[in-house]
């Protein structure tokens, strides 16, 4: 193979497989959360049949991963992944010797504002709620 054909075929090769794993991963999500309520149905329906009274499931039981966990952690990921990209960016543009490569900061911009949102979000929720003391009537 020459020098082009390889240069055309990695982006295609990259992309098709880039999104065939990304189909594959929602496809294989599908079928387990098919096989669950599958699981809990015939579950109930034998349960009824034979008069006993099951409890409800927890409301967090078909949820997945992503939508247990809290906003703040993933507000935290999310931004930490975008700070080290955008500054691995703007470095390499840098080292090419790339004058643009204050785009960079677009990104780690982006990310520092997810992190600290994060990190705000965070300290709100560790912190109790507590209600005013009430103070006493003023007598002037």
């Amino acid at each position: 193979m020459n020098e082009t054909t390889l240069a055309i075929m990695i982006p295609i090769v990259s992309i098709v497989l880039g999104i065939g794993v990304g189909m594959l991963a929602l496809y294989l999500d599908f079928l387990k959360k098919r096989e669950s309520i599958k699981l809990y149905h015939a579950e109930r329906m034998a349960a009824i049949e034979k008069g006993i009274e099951l409890p409800p499931l927890p409301p967090d039981h078909f949820k997945t991963r992503e939508t247990t966990e809290s906003s703040a952690s993933a507000r935290r990921r999310a931004g930490l992944i975008l700070l080290f990209l955008g500054l691995s960016i703007g470095g390499a543009m840098l080292g090419m010797g790339i004058q643009a490569f204050w785009w960079g900061m677009v990104p780690a911009a982006l990310g520092l504002a997810l992190l600290i949102a994060g990190l705000l979000e965070a300290r709100e929720q560790q912190q109790p709620v507590t209600p005013p003391e009430k103070l006493p009537p003023d007598r002037g």
